[in-house]
């Protein structure tokens, strides 16, 4: 018997730093997504391309569903909940070390509602010794959702039960062609990638409120003689916020701005030239046209 091409559309959903981003960049082996420690990290959707002899799976990277508390975060909720419309499977991430809490209500509220197919994965058990209590977690987070097919335990920081979960996905979707050429491993453009790359390295690099407040705009990226020349304006909504980015001396933009570009030559393979400046923009959270314009949403909503 001939097996058929698989395809389909996956979305991982899940509350804030639950590890979608690092299981999707495992799963694609190269950095698509930014990853920090800090909730939110994620506020677009980012396709991941994991194309194999016998089927093409798209990943989607959403945002963690959370209660918005600016219009930012509407927009940021918005993606999330609309990435569970016209997909294949849901994978729907909890996480031990944090326990089930409200927001994981608030995912199982929307995923409940979308009636796609679930598959219940349990990150994180790198941290975990006993078994059993990973097995108990589990059986309280199956009460959440509806439509749960099939269960899985893995680490997308080790890679644990990863190779398992890719091959229950693909036995789940539907006969089909590649949705991209198999060459691709994201929907996303160049551009998108050196902005969320510098904005991953601010939310490293800064504590508290900064990091959040922040959007970075590419003004310039083009190619001469072999070097890549990005630049790009860092976005805060106060005056105060400024020199936390500049730091004393420039020290900080200067660590910032070392730190992007080392993972942008690894990205594109090639020399790049960074250049990075610093813009204050009143409340450009809660002005919709601002929040288009600095966080790469306008295509998402229209």
């Amino acid at each position: 018997m001939i097996e058929r091409y698989k395809s389909g559309i996956v979305a991982l959903v899940g509350k804030p730093n639950v590890g979608k981003s690092s299981l999707i960049n495992h799963i694609i082996g190269e950095k698509i997504a930014i990853v920090s420690d800090k909730p939110q990290t994620t506020r677009n959707r980012i396709g991941g391309i994991h194309t194999t002899q016998s089927g093409q799976i798209v990943f989607y990277d959403t945002p963690g569903i959370h209660k918005p508390l600016h219009k930012l975060g509407q927009y940021i909720l918005r993606v999330a909940t609309s990435s569970l419309a016209g997909t294949d499977l849901l994978l729907v991430m909890v996480d031990p070390t944090d326990g089930l809490r409200e927001s994981d209500n608030l995912v199982a509220k929307h995923v409940n509602g979308s009636n796609v197919p679930v598959f219940l994965v349990v990150n994180k058990i790198d941290s975990y010794t006993d078994i059993r209590r990973l097995e108990e977690f589990m059986e309280s987070a199956s009460r959440l959702f509806k439509n749960i097919r099939r269960r899985f335990f893995i680490s997308a920081k080790t890679g644990t039960g990863v190779d398992k979960l890719l091959e229950a996905i693909l036995d789940s979707l539907p006969e089909g062609n590649m949705l991209y050429p198999e060459e691709y491993i994201t929907d996303r453009s160049s551009r998108f990638m050196a902005s969320e790359v510098v904005r991953e390295k601010i939310l490293e690099f800064t504590q508290q409120e900064v990091p959040h407040s922040v959007g970075v705009v590419i003004q310039e990226f083009s190619e001469e003689n072999d070097l890549l020349k990005i630049r790009a304006d860092i976005v805060v909504e106060r005056n105060s916020q400024k020199p936390i980015i500049l730091g004393k001396g420039g020290s900080m933009i200067k660590k910032i701005g070392t730190a992007a570009r080392k993972d942008l030559e690894y990205i594109f393979d090639q020399k790049v030239f960074l250049d990075l400046f610093v813009k204050v923009r009143e409340k450009w959270r809660e002005r919709d046209s601002l929040i288009q314009e600095f966080t790469n949403l306008k295509d998402e909503l229209l």
